[in-house]
């Protein structure tokens, strides 16, 4: 139980003493007899609040940067009609900041034995699950003199999955993928490819594509089409270590490389590969295998979407060792990991060989565009130091890229937003070549 300022204030006005008392709290305050009365009888018309039956309905997932709304009913099966305030409580997270207050609270009213919902839209912030907390209700009298408060947990999840901003890339990437199945009049050759038809030579056709055989049977010169093989298996190896956690512009590099294994899932699927995901860094964080093409693309967000950066070292071998048990058959490891020479040379270059002997490994790492802004700048003595600090760190960059391709290792190595299309564009590459 509870004073409203309203009460406060014609307390205030009061001039005869009395004493109210009430479980657990105990007072004096100078009001008059007329006050007491009303206050008294305020408090008794006040609908309970514990004997609420509150239920939720509505979303149980949502893209970063879309919203969600969940459904609270609230049941009042009480003889008083309910007049509240109503707290819906999520973490800090499930808003945009500042607009947390205004979306989590309500007011209403309920009449006896009826029924009523109210809708609290979520905008999360991060990825990952946002749980409901408490309701807090605070029920009042029908002066408003007085009010009950209470709080029910109503469980409720809603799960925030990796927005996928580099699915708008899809339909070129598409595009050239039908090219390399042969469907247009573009011609892939490479060591591999499967022999798919024969059709009637046009200017600018490869001349080694010619059939002579098929061409002394008929009329006109005939060339082969090729596609690529299809089936192979790609093993999406994520680095969630500590070097993942580091931001690059507004995100961390972990989310860079989501949006890049997502949109390179989404291709391979289309081209009929089979895509398998490993995140690790001293354990195994998610595991997505033997997944239908259809259902690809829906496990692989669902299992991103709780991956945070752990800030410990990569065990290098032991994500090796987990990688090719998860890959006993020859496949392409996509690794997205970072490309700084610490972790490179003294994690990953001693057990690489073990990778590139059984299967084709492409790494791709997210870049920092202010690295290049840096190397650039010029004008005074503090611009031309970051200039060389800059280069600097580039040289290191390309040094330790140059060591992983000596190795047999294709690398990837662009800024957030070009990410995700030059992996599209190294896989489809390998496709082209037949070395998958």
């Amino acid at each position: 139980m509870a004073f409203t300022g309203r009460a406060a204030l014609l307390a205030a006005l009061g001039s005869v003493p009395l004493g109210i008392w009430a479980p657990g709290w105990t007072g004096v305050l100078a009001v008059d007899a007329s006050l007491a009365a009303a206050c008294a009888c305020d408090f008794a018309l006040a609908a309970p609040v514990r004997r609420l039956r509150l239920s939720r309905t509505g979303d149980t997932s949502v893209r970063l940067g879309d919203s969600a709304d969940v459904a609270l009913t609230v049941t009042n099966p009480s003889r008083r009609p309910l007049r509240a305030q109503l707290r819906d409580a999520w973490p800090p997270s499930s808003w945009q900041p500042g607009t947390e207050m205004p979306a989590s609270r309500h007011r209403l009213t309920i009449p006896a034995g009826e029924r009523r919902r109210v809708t609290t839209r979520l905008r999360p912030t991060r990825r990952g699950d946002r749980r409901a907390d408490r309701v807090t209700i605070r029920s009042y009298g029908p002066l408003g003199l007085f009010s009950r408060q209470g709080t029910h947990d109503v469980p409720w999840a809603v799960r925030v999955l990796p927005p996928f901003t580099s699915r708008k890339h899809l339909p070129s990437k598409l595009a050239r993928l039908r090219e390399l199945d042969g469907r247009t009049s573009v011609l892939t050759r490479g060591e591999g490819t499967e022999f798919d038809s024969l059709r009637e030579y046009v200017p600018g056709d490869d001349t080694r594509s010619i059939d002579w055989r098929a061409t002394a049977r008929q009329s006109a010169v005939a060339v082969r089409t090729w596609r690529p093989e299809r089936d192979r298996h790609i093993l999406l190896v994520l680095d969630t270590g500590r070097t993942s956690a580091g931001r690059v512009g507004d995100v961390p590099r972990l989310d860079a490389s989501l949006d890049a294994a997502l949109l390179l899932a989404a291709l391979a699927s289309r081209a009929g590969d089979r895509v398998d995901l490993l995140a690790y860094d001293r354990r195994v964080r998610a595991l997505v295998q033997g997944r239908a093409a259809r259902d690809v693309l829906p496990s692989l967000v669902n299992a991103m979407a709780t991956l945070e950066p752990e800030l410990v070292e990569t065990d290098a071998r032991g994500l090796t060792a987990t990688a090719l048990r998860s890959a006993p058959r020859r496949s392409l490891i996509v690794l997205l990991t970072s490309l700084d020479a610490a972790p490179v040379e003294e994690g990953l270059l001693p057990v690489l060989p073990q990778l590139t002997q059984r299967h084709t490994v492409l790494l791709a790492a997210v870049a920092d565009p202010h690295i290049a802004r840096m190397a650039a700048s010029r004008g005074d003595a503090d611009a031309v130091y970051e200039a060389a600090a800059a280069a600097q760190a580039q040289s290191e960059r390309h040094r330790t890229a140059e060591q992983l391709r000596r190795h047999g290792v294709t690398v990837v190595d662009a800024t957030p937003d070009d990410l995700a299309p030059a992996l599209a564009d190294a896989y489809l590459a390998l496709k082209s070549a037949g070395r998958l």
